[in-house]
Formats: C-alpha cells, sequence, structure tokens
C-alpha cells in the first residue's frame, strides 16, 4: 500500500525501541518503554501553502533521519509496520 502524504507531512518509520539499557539489562515486552524520538523519513508532501496561494516546498526528504517531538504526529499501521504522519513544523533536527 502506497501512502503519500499531503501539504507539510512527512511520513516517518520510527526508530525501533530499545529492548536493552546502556548498562546491559534487557527490558522484557511488558516494561514501560518510551516512544522513540528519532525516525526515518519515508515520503514528505509538496509544501506548506502561504497566504498568497504559493507553495513553500519542504525542507526535508525521503530518507534523512530526524529527530521530533515526542508525541508528535498521528500513529498508523501500514503493512504490519508503525509509522508516524507528523507536520514538518514538529521535526526537531534532521540527524
Amino acid at each position: 500500500m502506497n501512502i503519500y502524504p499531503t501539504r507539510n507531512r512527512v511520513l516517518v518509520q520510527p526508530k525501533e525501541a530499545e529492548s536493552k539499557t546502556k548498562s546491559g539489562i534487557i527490558l522484557p515486552d511488558t516494561a514501560s518503554k518510551e516512544r522513540p524520538h528519532e525516525g526515518t523519513i519515508v515520503a514528505v508532501g509538496s509544501g506548506r501553502i502561504d497566504n498568497k496561494g504559493r507553495t513553500i516546498p519542504m525542507q526535508v526528504k525521503a530518507g534523512q533521519k530526524v529527530m521530533f517531538s515526542e508525541w508528535s504526529g498521528s500513529e498508523i499501521e501500514i503493512e504490519g509496520k508503525k509509522q508516524l504522519l507528523i507536520k514538518e513544523d514538529d521535526l526537531l533536527a534532521v540527524l
């Protein structure tokens, strides 16, 4: 299934949640894990439209690794994989 974000939204494949801590302790599935703040852009929209009707192109492109706000975007599932639809304004940095 192909999904294309509209306007100023991006489709992000989030980085997998860590299954063990930095010190090597393995976390069980029942432990609360933080939602990832990083991911890879899968697809981008056409860009934001300003007040005069002009399209302002996106500053990011597919394939870039990005950092985003913890609870930004809408989580969707595509072919068994969880992905996020996020507004470009909610992206914090390109890694």
